[in-house]
Formats: C-alpha cells, sequence, structure tokens
C-alpha cells in the first residue's frame, strides 16, 4: 500500500469494499448496469482522489463500482457531511470490531488516530460496540417486550 498516496478520508475506502459490495450490488439490481464510460470514469476519480487505484477495486464488479464510489465520495469522503472525520472513524471501528473485519479494524484505527482520536477515544469506542452488543443480547435472548421497554426508559 505504500505506492500509494492515500489521503485520511480516502484512506477508508480501502476497509469498506466488503461492506460496499453489497450495497453497490443491490444498487446495480435497482438501476441499469453501468456504461464503460462510467467504470472509466470511477476509476479515474479513484485515481485522482487516492493518487493510486488500489488492487482490490479491479476485482470489484464493474457494474457496481460507480456507484459505490459515489456513495463514498458523498458519506466519507464529504467535507458537507454532518459528522467530523474522526467520529465517522471510530463509529467505523467500532462496528468493524463486531463484524469482525480485520481489514476494516486497522484502517479505521489508522484514520481515527489520523483524525485526532486518542488511544482512550478508540478504546471507548470499541468497549462501547461490546456494551452495546452484550445489551442487545441480553433484551433479545430473553425476549424483552418492546413496549414495555420503550415505556421504562421514558419513551412512548
Amino acid at each position: 500500500m505504500s505506492a500509494y498516496r492515500i489521503p485520511s478520508s480516502a484512506h477508508s475506502f480501502i476497509r469498506r469494499a466488503s461492506l460496499l459490495a453489497a450495497a453497490a450490488c443491490a444498487l446495480a439490481l435497482a438501476q441499469v448496469p453501468a456504461q464503460a464510460d462510467d467504470y472509466d470514469a470511477a476509476i479515474k476519480d479513484i485515481q485522482s482522489t487516492m493518487g493510486g487505484v488500489p488492487s482490490f477495486v479491479k476485482q470489484f464488479p464493474k457494474a457496481g463500482l460507480p456507484g459505490a464510489w459515489a456513495e463514498v465520495k458523498a458519506i466519507q469522503l464529504s467535507d458537507k457531511a454532518a459528522l467530523p472525520p474522526k467520529v465517522k472513524s471510530l463509529i467505523s471501528l467500532a462496528v468493524a470490531a463486531q463484524i469482525p473485519c480485520s481489514y476494516c479494524i486497522w484502517s479505521d484505527t489508522q484514520d481515527a488516530k489520523r483524525a485526532g482520536a486518542t488511544d482512550e477515544e478508540i478504546q471507548e469506542a470499541v468497549a462501547m460496540a461490546a456494551l452495546t452488543r452484550h445489551w442487545s443480547t441480553v433484551f433479545n435472548g430473553m425476549q424483552v417486550d418492546f413496549e414495555t421497554f420503550k415505556k421504562e426508559m421514558g419513551g412512548e
């Protein structure tokens, strides 16, 4: 990977390949298959943004790549998104720890550090994911009544 100049925000593209595959396939099924021009334009944009095209990109379905790349740019790489890069990286790391995905865990940790996250923030994000998973297991496994839960927790 060192052969590529990968900006912090673009680096998260690498860790999303497996998740994007499912989204892109669904998108491709819902739309007319992408034209060769759309694929070529996406490849050129990836090259321009990342300073290279990682080899896994060429393994991605051609019909899905333009849509997948557009989604990455609109959410992860956009400076107009609601969440700052550090928060996005910490959320992604917490999810990656639960999946688990070693590619994502490594990349999200690097992205979080580049975005200014401390070791303590990284540890807390992972611990929050574990805590949420723990209680979700308890609630679902014990079949806690959802309506009662909401009422008791201050909801409806």
